[in-house]
This record gives structure tokens, sequence and C-alpha cells, in this order.
């Protein structure tokens, strides 16, 4: 494959902050993150995929990262999916600045949390 840009990801330190749907969040090793895939002829390809399993791995390199979160819509069953593959659970749905969303969490692995 060629080495071009497919997207579009970014990571945050995802503690509560005093604006955040994740404002009960104390825990300073939760992660948060949002990724999109550029082109649409691109999506269906497995690529969000990749790019997610990539992201979390790349996040809990960190040893301090506990879990990372994530916050699809509802109506984005693609995207639950995708996040689903790469080791998600569904936590509950939340209402968000942006509207509803999923709260979707994958802990770090070994920790005796994680579900998959």
């Amino acid at each position: 494959m060629e080495q071009v840009p497919i997207g579009y990801a970014q990571s945050y330190v995802a503690l509560g902050n005093g604006d955040g749907w994740w404002e009960e969040e104390t825990d300073p090793g939760v992660r948060g993150f949002d990724q999109a895939i550029a082109d649409p002829q691109l999506l269906g390809k497995g690529l969000g995929t990749l790019l997610v399993r990539a992201l979390v791995e790349k996040l809990f390199s960190d040893p301090q990262a506990t879990k990372i979160q994530t916050d699809p819509a509802p109506a984005n069953l693609r995207a639950i999916r995708c996040y689903q593959k790469a080791g998600f659970r569904i936590v509950r749905e939340i209402v968000t600045s942006d509207g509803p969303a999923i709260y979707m969490l994958q802990d770090r692995p070994g920790s005796g949390h994680d579900r998959r």
C-alpha cells in the first residue's frame, strides 16, 4: 500500500476539566481519542479497525494509561462495530455537547478489568 494519509486521529487525557461530558472522570490514566477516515471510498475496507488498533497500542504503550474511551454517535453503527472489533465494550448511552453518544471503553490488557 502507498504511504498516503487516509484520515485523522487525536488523543487526549480524559480527566474532567470543567466542561466535558466526562466531567465525573477522576482517573488521570484514562485516555480518549477521535478518528475519522477522510475518503468515503476507503470505508468498509478494514482500515478503521487497523487505525483504532494502532491507536490503542500506542496509547497503552504509556504505562500511565489505564483505559481508553471513545464516544461514537448511536446511529454510527459502522464505527461502533469497528470499536468492538478493536476490543471496546459499550458502557452506556450518554449526552454530549454534540448530542447523544455511545460511551465505549477498553481497559488496559492484564488489568483484571479488561473484558473482550
